[in-house]
């Protein structure tokens, strides 16, 4: 197993996993859907490029909370939008959530190491423009960590051992979100098509990591 570690910090964040019509939600942490969305940008794969997709869709992924954010909404009214079925809508009125100056350890885990290779090379030179979430979510600092591959490492311990991303509130304890077919937390943000816009379902667990007093 090979981990790579990307670092996600922004003043706005938006993960949603469940966004419908007027409400569009975020998770408090990335959604695979999100992140693989940004890994695909870095490397340049056409959101109608299923094929493309599938490799970095099938590599594992955690989530180390260095700072939670802020949960946050804006009310959003925007005039003349294009409907499904033709024409246009003369108001649409919607609510969007989105985390404000949250900071994420993010793991991309698998055997295949040239595809983790290539992944961390894009995220440094980018063919399109990364965002976090949402296009004008864009990254406070460099998604691309110098030290983030790390070949032979293990998922969770990749994440519970790199250095914090930042010394300020440092918290006793750290949440992390890992994939695992045994977990009881059930979200539907595995990509299977971004453009049919066509997700399944994936198992993951919470636990907790203390923060060791040299970390602080």
């Amino acid at each position: 197993m090979n981990t790579l570690l990307l670092r996600l910090g922004g003043a706005m964040q938006s993960w949603g996993a469940q966004s419908r019509f007027g409400v569009r939600d975020t998770g408090l942490e990335p959604s695979k859907s999100g992140v693989l969305g940004l890994v695909c940008a870095a490397l340049g794969i056409d959101r109608a490029d299923d094929a493309g997709l599938a490799p970095p869709a099938a590599l594992q992924m955690g989530v180390r909370v260095d700072r939670e954010g802020t949960l946050k909404v804006d009310y959003h009214t925007a005039k003349d939008v294009m409907k499904a079925g033709g024409g246009t809508k003369d108001t649409e009125l919607s609510n969007r959530y989105y985390l404000a100056d949250a900071l994420f350890l993010v793991g991309l885990a698998g055997d295949d190491l040239s595809l983790l290779e290539r992944v961390h090379a894009a995220l440094k030179n980018p063919v399109w423009p990364l965002f976090l979430g949402r296009k004008a979510f864009v990254p406070g600092e460099p998604v691309w960590l110098a030290d983030g591959l790390k070949p032979g490492l293990e998922l969770a311990a990749a994440l519970e051992t790199y250095p914090l991303l930042s010394d300020r509130a440092i918290p006793e304890r750290l949440r992390l979100v890992l994939e695992d077919p045994n977990g009881t937390l059930v979200r539907a943000d595995q990509p299977l098509s971004f453009g049919a816009r066509r997700f399944a379902q994936r198992r993951l667990r919470v636990g907790f990591m203390d923060v060791k007093p040299e970390a602080a």
